[in-house]
């Protein structure tokens, strides 16, 4: 089992920054993508942004030019800067992470708990 744990949600004016984390962690596993999805109330969870283990990224072209998707040195680390954040941003925030164990039979796709992010006009 993989877990996942992110943190640094929280209420931010329009304008300003925050940066989410995500740490995974278990047992003989390998990621390859992991991304940041979020979810608004009364919507569906989108992505927001995916980052391989080759390091390539995509975004949703709604956050585009304001957020950024990186992987720590330790690479089951994974972070989202968020600049320029606007009220639409409202929404939590859940990190997501697929991959593999090492027993070469099994492959997961986890979620975190999700953290909120509120943007205030």
């Amino acid at each position: 089992q993989v877990q996942l744990v992110e943190s640094g949600g929280g209420l931010v004016q329009a304008g300003g920054s925050l940066r989410l984390s995500c740490a995974a962690s278990g047992s003989a596993f390998t990621t390859n993508a992991m991304g940041w999805f979020r979810q608004a109330p009364g919507k569906q969870r989108e992505l927001v942004a995916r980052i391989t283990s080759g390091r390539s990224t995509s975004y949703a072209d709604s956050v585009k030019g304001r957020f950024t998707i990186s992987r720590g040195s330790a690479k089951n680390t994974m972070y989202l800067q968020m600049n320029n954040l606007k009220p639409e941003d409202t929404a939590v925030y859940y990190c997501n992470a697929q991959g593999y164990f090492h027993d070469g039979l099994h492959d997961f796709d986890s979620w975190g708990q999700g953290t909120q992010v509120t943007v205030s006009s």
